[in-house]
């Protein structure tokens, strides 16, 4: 069964005067102030980005395909965490985001564990949504 999700920004102003607020309208659990000074500057705190919002969905993404795919394999994670980093070029976009996953997973060992990641990274529907971009992992063991 298909399902969408909503969400949807309002502005006011120019690009680099401007402000804006993204709504996550299926889930109903907020609003997010937005502006250009947070994609292009130091993290300006109670503003988010574009960029942030593409890492909240992507680490949470990477997550499920990848505790799915360890249960699947006979070896559901105790726990996993996933940082995700997108980095944005003003005039040139997404230029790349990485990945870096940490994982509790009784009876893998460090090099099942990578590929698993690599595996789960090409498969997270996110990850393919994203192809225009490089995406690079970091996986380990705790």
């Amino acid at each position: 069964m298909a399902t969408t999700r909503k969400a949807h920004n309002v502005w006011e102003g120019s690009l680099l005067k401007g402000k804006g607020v993204v709504t996550l309208d299926s889930s109903g659990i907020g609003e997010y102030p937005v502006s250009w000074a947070a994609r292009t500057e130091p993290a300006e705190s109670g503003r988010t980005s574009p960029e942030e919002l593409i890492a909240a969905a992507h680490s949470s993404c990477f997550n499920m395909a990848f505790s799915h795919a360890l249960d699947g394999d006979g070896h559901p994670p105790t726990r996993l965490e996933t940082s995700a980093e997108v980095t944005f070029q003003p005039g040139e976009g997404i230029t790349g985001i990485h990945l870096t996953v940490e994982g509790e997973v009784p009876g893998l060992d460090e090099a099942a564990f990578v590929k698993a990641a690599e595996e789960a990274k090409a498969k997270c529907p996110v990850s393919q949504a994203l192809t225009g971009t490089t995406i690079t992992l970091s996986a380990s063991l705790v």
